[in-house]
Formats: C-alpha cells, sequence, structure tokens
C-alpha cells in the first residue's frame, strides 16, 4: 500500500481538492476527519464534523477514540488499497494518523501550496470564514443518514477526474457542522407538522390530519400521521400518496433524513 498525504491548514480547500488529485494519482482510498472514504463511498467512520465542538472534531480526526480508530484501522485492511491519500492540517497530524491506523509510512507528502494557486486557496478560506461551510469529499447520498438534520449542498463537477474512470463524475458535499461560526439552529416539531398538516390538505382523499407524532433519532426523524379519510376515494391510494409527499416534502424542506412515515386512517368521513 503506498500511502500519500495532503497537507494545508485548515479551510485551504484540502477536502475540496483531495478527489482530484485522487483521480489524478490514480489513489482510491482517502482518509479524511475521521472518515474511510473508498471509491466515493465511506465505508467506515465517524465525521469530525458531526462533533459538537472544535476539540471533539480534532479527536475525531485524530482517531483518539480506541472503538473509532479500531473500526477504521480493520475495515482499511480488509479492503487493502494500493493506494490512500491521508488529508491533515499539518505533517505531524498526517503522521499521527498514519501510527494510529497502523499504516505504512508516508512516501509521498504534498501540501496544498503545490496544487493550488494563492487565489483558490483565498476562495476556500472564504467559504469557510464568512459562510461556515466544510466540504466532505463524497456524494451527498453517501452523507445523508450521518447528516440528518444539516443542510447539505453536492457539488458536482462535470469534467474532473473519477475514482478509476477519469470519465467518471465528481461529487463533492458541502455541509455546515454543529460547530460552525455562524452558530447553532435547529427545526421544531413544530415545522414538520406544519408541513404535514398543510400536505394532508392538498390531498383529495384526505379529510382531516388527527395527530402527527414525530420520533427523532441520530439518523433521522420517524413520522406516524393519523388521518380521517374521504369517503368514496380509494384510501389506499390516498394514504400511499400522502406518505410518499411527507417523505419528500419534509426531507426537502427541514434537511432531516426521514427513514419512516406511517400513515393510520383512523375513520372516513
Amino acid at each position: 500500500m503506498k500511502v500519500y498525504s495532503l497537507v494545508g491548514k485548515s479551510g485551504t480547500g484540502k477536502s475540496y481538492q483531495a478527489m482530484s488529485l485522487c483521480g489524478k494519482r490514480d489513489i482510491p482510498a482517502i482518509i479524511d476527519d475521521g472518515l474511510f472514504i473508498y471509491e466515493s463511498r465511506i465505508l467506515q467512520g465517524q465525521s469530525a464534523k458531526r462533533q459538537a465542538t472544535k476539540i471533539g472534531a480534532i479527536k475525531t480526526a485524530l482517531f483518539t477514540d480506541e472503538e473509532h480508530r479500531y473500526s477504521v484501522a480493520k475495515k482499511v485492511k480488509e479492503i487493502n488499497p494500493d493506494k490512500i491519500l491521508i488529508l491533515g492540517t499539518s505533517t505531524g497530524m498526517v503522521d499521527r494518523i498514519v501510527e494510529r491506523l497502523e499504516l505504512p509510512e508516508i512516501e509521498e507528502r504534498i501540501f496544498i501550496e503545490d496544487i493550488t494557486t494563492e487565489a483558490q486557496r483565498t476562495a476556500a478560506r472564504k467559504q469557510r470564514v464568512e459562510l461556515g461551510k466544510h466540504v466532505i469529499p463524497a456524494p451527498a447520498g453517501q452523507l445523508k443518514t450521518d447528516f440528518s438534520g444539516y443542510f447539505l449542498h453536492p457539488i458536482r463537477m462535470i469534467r474532473g477526474f473519477g475514482f478509476g474512470n477519469k470519465d467518471n463524475m465528481q461529487e463533492r458535499s458541502v455541509v455546515r457542522p454543529t460547530y460552525s461560526y455562524l452558530g447553532e439552529f435547529f427545526i421544531s416539531d413544530k415545522v414538520v407538522n406544519d408541513i404535514v398538516y398543510y400536505l394532508g390538505k392538498q390531498n383529495k382523499g384526505v379529510h382531516s390530519i388527527i395527530r402527527v407524532l414525530t420520533q427523532n433519532t441520530k439518523t433521522g426523524i420517524g413520522l406516524t400521521v393519523m388521518v380521517n379519510m374521504k369517503y368514496g376515494n380509494n384510501v389506499m391510494e390516498c394514504a400511499r400518496e400522502l406518505q410518499g409527499q411527507i417523505t419528500e416534502h419534509v426531507a426537502n424542506m427541514t434537511a432531516f433524513n426521514v427513514h419512516s412515515v406511517d400513515v393510520e386512517v383512523r375513520g372516513l368521513v
């Protein structure tokens, strides 16, 4: 296994540039902020960007938690990629990650200044400081469950290099972490309920929404919607339609991962 490292200060665009660098060097694997990413898929780990504090994020990125370290090291050994790229803010950091994950010594050290211009690094820093945005070198679909409740924005590079196939479309994702410089935000259950009640009014077969129960988990939300249906309509068809509408609109409007929507028909009116 050949180990590469990409080093640059925080906010200089390492994660954004990582996938292009991997495409050019035919590197299929990345270690970035506590995640093991292989061929654009997150296979193991937990993202430092999910931590509540910067200190917690640093600890996660350095694999200081033994269970986290062990699970990622085991998965890397299992996959055994021929090449792997380690991202870090200093040479000391990438060396520490290599040691913690029991990887071979770094053969080639790359610095962000080697592959970007001053203008590119300035633009990346502006996105981090002024907008609190962080890039994760993986598609948004891969992050949906782990980042339920976070606003994810895909960045597609049509002419970029892909893992193993230079004609592939790259996709990176932008996320604003909990410890963002812009502060925290939350979405109340009332907002979700209002969306459901509105969708119920738009559904031709729904007479009224009786109650909405929300179950929050780390990976998303589950909804139980109790309804009265209008007599004379196809109850199952209208219920399935409402179920799909709720799943789509709640996910799009709140950024939550909706892992279940149960529609309970309590009566016909």
